[in-house]
């Protein structure tokens, strides 16, 4: 709705429109860094000899991009828009939220300068030197700021289970990135670990898997808890699972990072502790998405034409197989044929194109139009090629890792009847080509999908306009 009262409090949505621009933007520029990094797989003399385009100073580029940028824009954006409907008070200290805005495109701008020049702790999801890190802290700080401050003033008694999902995401966040990040300076863009050795390994992981856990779970289902129930015009199927859903995870999820240290200097019975954690995490994760998919009871024949939420529950789809087979894969026994091969690269990302950029996707697509005083986005038939792309894309891209994760493991161990090895790792090398180039095509028809958002939320935007929209005059002044 567009008030005309002048008198009337109006909600904070510019910095909200902000991150959900920025997002989409990030969002081609990390995927096609993907592309091309997947196609130095296949060629590997895409990397055209020059040292800041190699393999190893793009990939955490990559990661960064999708991860922090993209997944950061959309988290950031979202959380702005949720706590302000839920709470029914305009954010707190919206000039400081602006500064997150800003603080944040200066990290990614920062991190999309430096790491192709090779500066980097080497630590996964980590790899930013300090002056980063600290422009990190001084951005996070700001934005719990803005987030629990609104939740403070809220209007209302209840805090709905959405902001108690994204609180949950930002307080461990900082935990995590201030605890891994403990480093000592030896220069404007160099630094050594504050840790050492194996317990270096055991910090970097508690902070590695959590990132998974906290920035590309817990937030995102924050995500989850408000746009599916919007979309489908249902409450949610049950709060008070929603409730257990929430304190299980949040719970579990902490203990699970030993499960990418299986048989490594990590004391064995750290290991077995991080496995039996994995596995009960299965339960918390299966619990919400369940309750995610039930908030369609009754509303089923809506995904037969509502593209937007075919992709919100399509990506609950990928978060159930995504969290069973994590749990399964922290099984010793399976982890010794997994680690170390392309399965572990195929689980991540049928989590993170599958869970995290198809209700990211889902997410925006509701929120964009409603930003620019639309009724809906530019192209609905759009929305429905991006869908089938983006879909045809990851199950291409994660059945080609899967196949050939598990040949690999099994190429690995054969032996032959004297004990040697059966095949050589370059033979490995060579049967896995094929499936690179599976790979590439589905991360290239992932990219196609984003770039036809892109275009759709230019079209959108430029025929719309920035509207100011009213808190709900029973709560505005109470």
């Amino acid at each position: 709705m567009e008030a005309t009262n002048n008198n009337a409090v109006y909600y904070d949505d510019t910095v909200v429109r902000q991150f959900s621009i920025m997002a989409v933007v990030w969002g081609v520029v990390g995927m096609a860094v993907g592309v091309f990094i997947a196609s130095q797989l296949a060629w590997p003399e895409l990397n055209f000899g020059i040292p800041w385009l190699s393999y190893g100073r793009l990939r955490p580029l990559h990661t960064n991009a999708v991860i922090f940028a993209f997944g950061g824009c959309a988290l950031m954006g979202t959380s702005y828009y949720v706590v302000q409907r839920t709470c029914q008070t305009k954010l707190f200290m919206p000039k400081l939220a602006s500064f997150t805005f800003w603080g944040w495109q200066l990290v990614i701008l920062a991190a999309a300068i430096s790491l192709p020049l090779g500066y980097t702790q080497g630590k996964e999801y980590a790899e930013l030197e300090w002056p980063i890190d600290l422009l990190i802290a001084a951005v996070w700080v700001a934005y719990a700021i803005v987030f629990f401050g609104t939740v403070g003033i809220r209007k209302v008694r209840h805090i709905y289970v959405a902001n108690w999902f994204y609180g949950g995401f930002i307080l461990a966040v900082a935990l995590l990135h201030i605890v891994n990040s403990a480093a000592i300076p030896a220069g404007w863009m160099k630094s050594y670990s504050a840790y050492a050795g194996v317990q270096d390994a055991m910090v970097q992981w508690w902070y590695g898997h959590n990132a998974v856990g906290f920035f590309l779970t817990a937030g995102f289902l924050g995500m989850m808890y408000y746009f599916i129930p919007k979309q489908a015009g249902r409450p949610v199927y049950s709060y008070r699972l929603s409730i257990v859903h929430f304190w299980a995870l949040i719970f579990t999820y902490m203990w699970a990072g030993p499960h990418h240290l299986h048989y490594t200097a990590l004391p064995d019975w750290t290991q077995s502790v991080g496995m039996v954690f994995s596995l009960i995490l299965l339960a918390p994760s299966w619990g919400g998405m369940i309750n995610g998919i039930m908030t369609l009871s009754g509303a089923w024949h809506k995904l037969r034409d509502d593209p937007i939420l075919r992709f919100l529950i399509v990506s609950l789809s990928f978060y159930g197989m995504s969290t069973f087979e994590g749990p399964m894969m922290a099984i010793k026994t399976v982890n010794a044929l997994s680690h170390y091969t392309d399965w572990t690269v195929g689980h991540v990302h049928s989590g993170a194109l599958g869970w995290v950029g198809l209700i990211t996707m889902g997410s925006l697509y509701y929120l964009i139009p409603r930003l620019f005083g639309k009724t809906k986005m530019h192209s609905v038939p759009a929305i429905e090629l991006h869908f089938w792309m983006a879909t045809i894309g990851i199950v291409l891209y994660i059945a080609a890792m899967w196949i050939a994760g598990v040949m690999q493991g099994l190429m690995w161990r054969a032996v032959n009847p004297d004990g040697t090895l059966t095949y050589t790792f370059v033979e490995s090398v060579k049967a896995t080509y094929p499936f690179y180039v599976i790979r590439v095509t589905g991360g290239l028809l992932y990219l196609g999908g984003m770039l036809v958002m892109a275009w759709n939320t230019w079209k959108t935007a430029m025929s719309g306009r920035s509207v100011k929209v009213a808190v709900p005059a029973a709560v505005a002044h109470a």
